[in-house]
């Protein structure tokens, strides 16, 4: 038996009440959100870092306007160091990301699951599930499940098996059934097998793509110091290489938003018409789901509420 089985972690994280669970449930280390009408958006990510790099801008513009945003890494991050890997590295990374949550104004979880270890399972199929319920989620996000690493894969696999289980009133019935299928939603990428991505929406983040590196920046064990594939002369002991180093991981992650604003031009000027879309340099881009609810462009527009 593994040291920490996905159901085990899973109960850990969870406190069921007996009335109104949609409304009272807690997740451990959360405040849940107020019945306040406002959206409630749920993102997963395979490490603490993915949700981050994916979605960390319209997060952002999403809390400003008090909508209600849940990053959920699904692995806990513990070998994604060149140098440094277990507990220490889990406690470090959930350190990291929680400083970004901060900065993006969202909150987040850590599951305990290995990082590299994810796999579809029953059991990690009823974690999402119940995460999905619990938060009451108007969207949820996650990766595409043709992604280059194996727990983005599963993380998009499991996200997809949710999208139907989240109704089904006798699959995880100590969580009551949501009465409402969500959007779901996959991030953009680059891969071309079996299928390229096709965002649905795209997003200008120039509003919150400072902040947005900010969080990136503070995540120093995977980006400065370049994570399961760096090493030590990334970022040495001298503090003015060290800085140079944080300013280089600032300006690739900036440059990364704004090739995707170029790439997906024509699909920006669906949403920026006139002469806007030309001036948007960072974006972040989404692909429906097939599976979940299907918006039109309305529908769109109430969910990402930026276009005014």
């Amino acid at each position: 038996m593994k040291p920490y089985p996905s159901l085990v972690a899973a109960l850990t994280f969870y406190l069921f009440a007996f009335s109104s669970p949609l409304v009272n449930a807690q997740i451990s280390g959360i405040k849940m959100p107020p019945d306040d009408g406002k959206l409630r958006i749920i993102a997963f990510g395979a490490h603490p870092d993915d949700c981050e790099i994916q979605v960390g801008g319209t997060a952002a513009m999403w809390a400003k306007e008090g909508h209600h945003v849940l990053f959920v890494s699904v692995t806990n991050g513990d070998i994604g160091h060149w140098r440094e890997a277990g507990g220490p590295l889990a406690k470090r990374r959930k350190a990291e990301v929680d400083k970004a949550h901060e900065i993006l104004g969202i909150q987040g979880v850590v599951l305990d699951i290995h990082d590299g270890e994810l796999e579809p399972t029953l059991e990690n199929r009823r974690t999402l599930t119940r995460l999905i319920r619990h938060w009451n989620a108007d969207i949820v996000m996650g990766h595409r499940p043709n992604d280059y690493h194996p727990d983005h894969r599963y993380t998009g696999v499991l996200m997809q098996d949710a999208a139907y289980m989240v109704t089904v009133p006798f699959f995880c019935p100590d969580v009551p059934e949501m009465k409402k299928n969500p959007v779901f939603m996959y991030y953009t990428d680059q891969f071309q097998k079996p299928n390229p991505s096709e965002p649905n929406i795209v997003i200008n983040v120039d509003s919150t793509m400072e902040k947005k590196l900010d969080a990136l920046g503070v995540m120093i064990s995977q980006f400065a110091e370049g994570g399961a594939n760096g090493n030590a002369s990334l970022y040495p002991d001298e503090p003015v290489r060290q800085a140079a180093r944080r300013q280089l991981v600032r300006t690739r992650f900036s440059q990364r938003n704004q090739s995707i604003a170029a790439r997906f031009n024509e699909e920006l000027k669906k949403w920026y018409p006139g002469e806007a879309a030309a001036k948007v340099k960072h974006a972040e881009a989404f692909e429906l789901c097939e599976y979940g609810s299907q918006p039109d462009q309305v529908e769109l527009k109430r969910l990402f509420p930026f276009f005014n």
